[in-house]
C-alpha cells in the first residue's frame, strides 16, 4: 500500500515538471535575443525602401508669358514698319503643341530685321519619375539632362579637362602644336602665337578674327544656373551666298525641370558674322531671368 501511494505522488511531479518545461520553451520563441519579451520577425527582406518624395513643381508656367518684354524686345528687336498690332502679336509668341501641359511646353518667336532673321524658342520640360523607390523625380531629371550633355559632346562637370575642348576649335593654327606640349610646360604654348605679331606688322589685321579664339565663348557647361547647365553655340557652315548663322542653346535644370532656350541670329548679308558674345550674352540673360522666376 505505501508503493502504490509513493507512485501516486511522483506521478502528478512528472506531469507538472513536463508541462513547466513546454511553457519555457514557447516563452523562450517569443522573446527576442536579449529576453525582453519583444517578438521578431525572422524573415529576410520584409522592410522595404520608402519612395522619394515627389519633385519639387507639380506644373509648369506658360513659356508665352514667362519672358518679360524688355528682354523680348532686346533679343527680337521689331521692324520700325510694323504696326502697333503686328508688334503686339511678335511678342506674344506662338505656343506649340502640347499633349499635356503639365509636362511640356513651349513658345516660338520670329522677328524679321533689316539685319536679318532672329528665332527664339523657349520649352520647359517636368521630369516624373514613375518608380520613386529607385529614383526621385529629381535623379530622373538629372539622368534626362546628363543624357542631353553627352549628345551635345560636352565633358561633364567637375572633368578637369574640360576648358581644353572649347579652346581647341578657335585655336586652329596652335591645335596641333598643343598635343606635342602638355606634357612639358603649359605656359610654353602661347609663344609660338606671339611670335607672329612681333615679326610681322601686318598681324592686326587679322586680329578681328580672333574673337571667336576665346577659351569662354565655346560650348561648355555653366555654373550658377540652376541647378546644372550647358551652353552649346553653333555656327553654320559658311556658303558662297548663304549667310553664317549661329545658334546658341542653354539648357539648365532646376529641381525636375528642364528648361531649354534656344536662340539663333541669321544675317541677311553673307558677309555678316553674328557675334558669339552678344548672342550668347543675350541667352544667357534670359536664362537666368527664367531661372529666378522658377526659384520664386
Amino acid at each position: 500500500m505505501e508503493r502504490k501511494a509513493v507512485r501516486r505522488r511522483v506521478l502528478p511531479g512528472i506531469a507538472m515538471i513536463t508541462a513547466l518545461a513546454a511553457g519555457v520553451t514557447g516563452l523562450a520563441g517569443c522573446t527576442d535575443g536579449n529576453g525582453m519579451g519583444i517578438t521578431s520577425d525572422q524573415k529576410g527582406g520584409g522592410s522595404t525602401a520608402a519612395p522619394a518624395q515627389p519633385g519639387k513643381y507639380r506644373s509648369l508656367p506658360q513659356p508665352c508669358k514667362a519672358a518679360d518684354s524688355k528682354r523680348l524686345k532686346a533679343m527680337l528687336p521689331a521692324a520700325d514698319s510694323l504696326t502697333t498690332q503686328q508688334r503686339e502679336q511678335l511678342y506674344a509668341g506662338t505656343a506649340e503643341p502640347s499633349f499635356d501641359g503639365d509636362r511640356h511646353v513651349g513658345c516660338r518667336w520670329n522677328a524679321q530685321a533689316p539685319e536679318g532673321t532672329l528665332l527664339l524658342s523657349v520649352t520647359f520640360e517636368r521630369v516624373v519619375s514613375y518608380d520613386r523607390a529607385a529614383a526621385s523625380d529629381d535623379d530622373k531629371a538629372h539622368t534626362v539632362f546628363v543624357r542631353r550633355l553627352t549628345d551635345a559632346h560636352l565633358p561633364f562637370p567637375g572633368i578637369t579637362g574640360s576648358p581644353s575642348p572649347s579652346t581647341a576649335p578657335g585655336t586652329a593654327p596652335g591645335a596641333s602644336a598643343s598635343p606635342a606640349q602638355p606634357s612639358g610646360s603649359p605656359a610654353a604654348t602661347p609663344a609660338p602665337a606671339s611670335a607672329p605679331p612681333s615679326a610681322s606688322p601686318s598681324a592686326p589685321v587679322s586680329a578681328p578674327a580672333s574673337p571667336s579664339t576665346a577659351p569662354e565663348l565655346g560650348s561648355r557647361v555653366l555654373e550658377g544656373l540652376g541647378n546644372e547647365a550647358y551652353l552649346d553655340d553653333k555656327l553654320s557652315p559658311a556658303g558662297a551666298s548663304a549667310a553664317q548663322s549661329r545658334t546658341v542653346r542653354i539648357v539648365f535644370r532646376t529641381s525636375n525641370v528642364l528648361v531649354t532656350i534656344e536662340y539663333s541670329v541669321q544675317p541677311s548679308g553673307p558677309a555678316a558674322i553674328p557675334s558669339s558674345a552678344e548672342t550668347q550674352d543675350k541667352t544667357r540673360q534670359l536664362a537666368q531671368a527664367l531661372a529666378e522666376r522658377f526659384s520664386e
